[in-house]
C-alpha cells in the first residue's frame, strides 16, 4: 500500500456498518475519552481550515463538525486503532462535510448539499490553501459520500469514520461505540445547541428546494425525524 494511500484516509473500508464491527455492537466497550486527551492539529493548513470553517458555518454547524472529530477520534483510538491517516487529514473532513448546509450554499445550486460541498471543499483545499492533492481529494471524497450508507461495496478509511461519527451526533447511531462520559466532556466543550432541530429543519429545507436531492435515500421523512428524535442525545440539547 502506498504512502498516499496510508497518509490520507484511502485504504478502502466496507460501507457497512455492521459488516465493518463483525455483527457485534462494537469492538471492544468504549472507556471515557476526554477532549484534553485528543489533541487538535494546529498546522497552517489545519488553523486555516478551522477559521474558515468558523467564518463560514453558523455556531450550531461548527460546534457538530467538532463533536464529530472528537468523537470519531474516540472511536479510531478505541475500536480501530489500526486505521492509518492523519488526525490532519481528518479534521479537514470533519470541518468541510456540512459546508454544503449553509444557507448560502443550499440555495445557490442545484447539486446535493454532500456534492456541493464536497467540490466547495477541494477548491478550497488544493487551489486557494495549496494542500496537496491526495489529501484535497480524500476530503472532498469524505464529503461527497459522508450520507452514502449502504450494504454493499466498500469507502474510505475517512470517509467510513466521518459516516460513523456523524450517524453517532446526528441520530445516536452506533450508541456502543462511544463512552456516555465522552459524550458528556464533548458537548460541555461544544454545545448542541438544539442541534437536533436545527439539523432536521436543514435536512427538510434541502429536500423542499431540491426534492431529487440525495439526502432523500436515507427516506423523506424517516431521517429529518430519526435526528429530531435523537434519544441518545436528548439529554445534552
Amino acid at each position: 500500500m502506498s504512502d498516499v494511500v496510508k497518509t490520507y484516509g484511502w485504504e478502502a473500508k466496507p460501507r457497512d456498518s455492521s459488516e465493518l464491527l463483525g455483527g457485534k455492537k462494537n469492538v471492544k466497550e468504549p472507556e471515557p475519552q476526554t477532549v484534553a486527551s485528543i489533541d487538535l492539529p494546529d498546522s497552517t493548513l489545519a488553523k486555516s481550515v478551522l477559521k474558515y470553517a468558523q467564518t463560514e458555518l453558523s455556531t450550531p454547524t461548527f460546534n457538530h463538525s467538532m463533536r464529530v472529530f472528537y468523537y470519531g477520534k474516540a472511536i479510531h483510538i478505541q475500536q480501530f486503532p489500526e486505521w492509518q491517516f492523519t488526525d490532519e487529514t481528518y479534521l479537514l473532513a470533519c470541518l468541510l462535510h456540512d459546508l454544503g448546509t449553509t444557507d448560502k450554499n443550499i440555495s445557490g445550486t442545484k447539486m446535493s448539499f454532500e456534492y456541493y460541498g464536497g467540490i466547495l471543499a477541494l477548491n478550497l483545499l488544493s487551489k486557494e490553501l495549496h494542500a496537496p492533492i491526495e489529501q484535497a481529494e480524500s476530503v472532498a471524497e469524505a464529503v461527497f459520500r459522508h450520507q452514502d450508507i449502504g450494504k454493499t461495496g466498500t469507502i474510505t478509511t475517512i470517509g467510513q469514520l466521518l459516516q460513523l461519527a456523524t450517524i453517532f451526533d446526528n441520530m445516536g447511531g452506533h450508541k456502543d461505540l462511544v463512552h456516555e462520559d465522552t459524550i458528556k466532556d464533548v458537548t460541555k466543550r461544544w454545545p448542541r445547541n438544539k442541534w437536533s432541530s436545527c439539523f432536521a429543519a436543514t435536512i427538510r429545507k434541502e429536500n423542499g428546494l431540491k426534492p431529487w436531492a440525495h439526502t432523500t435515500t436515507l427516506g423523506e421523512e424517516d431521517f429529518p425525524n430519526g435526528v429530531q428524535g435523537n434519544k441518545l442525545m436528548q439529554p445534552y440539547e
